[in-house]
Order: C-alpha cells, then sequence, then structure tokens
C-alpha cells in the first residue's frame, strides 16, 4: 500500500507537496534541462566544426601564423570542455530562476552563444580573418558581460565561465596576428 501512495504521488506531482515523487520529477527535469544545455552548446560545436574542418586542412596551413600559435589538435579537445563548461554554467543559472531574475542573464549566454556560431563561418567559412575579428571582439566583451552576470547569479557558473573567457582572449590575439600576418 505504501509503494502505491508513492506512485501516485510522484504521478500526480503536487505542487508543495514535499514527497518523494516530487523530489524525483525536479531532478529529472532538472537533469533534462543540463541535457538540453549540453545539447545545444554541443550543437554549436558542430556547427563550428562543419566550417571549420575543410578549412583547417587546406587554407589555414598556408596562413601566416605567430610563433605562438598552438597545434591545430589542441582545439577540438579544448572547446569541447569548454562547451561542457559553458552548459554546466548556463544550467547552475537556470536552477536559481526561483530565486532570482536569471532571464537577463540566460539571453546574454544565448547572444554570446550566436557570436560563438558566427565566428567559424567568417573565419573559416570565408577565410577571412578581418571578418573573424570583427565578430570575436564583440564575442570577448559578450562573454565577459556574461561571465559577470552568472557570477553574481551563481559564483559557481561565472568561474566556469572563467577558462572560455580566457580562452576566447587567447584566440582574439591570435586571430588578430593571422589578420596582421596575412593582409
Amino acid at each position: 500500500m505504501h509503494g502505491v501512495r508513492l506512485l501516485d504521488t510522484f504521478l500526480r506531482c503536487r505542487p508543495c507537496g514535499g514527497k518523494y515523487g516530487e523530489i524525483i520529477v525536479k531532478n529529472w527535469n532538472s537533469l533534462a534541462v543540463l541535457g538540453l544545455f549540453v545539447a545545444v552548446c554541443l550543437a554549436v560545436a558542430g556547427l563550428g566544426a562543419l566550417f571549420t574542418a575543410g578549412s583547417v586542412r587546406d587554407w589555414y596551413p598556408t596562413l601566416q601564423k605567430p610563433s605562438w600559435n598552438p597545434p591545430s589538435w589542441l582545439f577540438g579537445p579544448v572547446w569541447t570542455i569548454l562547451y561542457l563548461m559553458m552548459a554546466i554554467a548556463a544550467w547552475l543559472v537556470w536552477r536559481r530562476r526561483g530565486l532570482l531574475n536569471v532571464n537577463s542573464a540566460l539571453a546574454l549566454f544565448g547572444f554570446q552563444l550566436i557570436l560563438n556560431v558566427i565566428w567559424s563561418p567568417l573565419f573559416f567559412g570565408l577565410k577571412n580573418p578581418l571578418a573573424g575579428l570583427l565578430d570575436i571582439v564583440p564575442l570577448w566583451a559578450a562573454i565577459l558581460a556574461t561571465l559577470i552576470s552568472f557570477w553574481k547569479i551563481s559564483p559557481a557558473a561565472g568561474a566556469l565561465l572563467v577558462p572560455y573567457w580566457l580562452w576566447v582572449s587567447f584566440a582574439t590575439a591570435l586571430n588578430f596576428a593571422i589578420w596582421k600576418l596575412n593582409r
């Protein structure tokens, strides 16, 4: 009989009931949202990879690059880790939605994702370092604004964006150097 009541509670998911089923449903909903953030961030990565793959083989090796240019194999693993960290950061902010207004922070997150996904078609797709530079500078600023906004809501979420901002800081300098060396 106790099992039937527990199942009934789980299925009805009564608000403010504090029942076991409600906790399970909330946890599953939260994990589903985390999965959604991961899927969105990895989709952005995948779109970038579509524009990058051919150019990394054919065009990028022909460019003059600074001596501090990292090896090409490093970019994939670094970006994958950064996208996962971004997804977790957004999820941590989303989880605070009942306590704080998180809409503007998540809107900033979405805006910087749009700028992020545009960079690869500009730089690699168009084979145009200047176009990439004109996107990555506002991307850098948008990431910083998102980081600050996230930090105010969840310091852990803000901290998860620090490596992303630092990497894009490096990428901005690299993009500028490549543009300057090849104009």
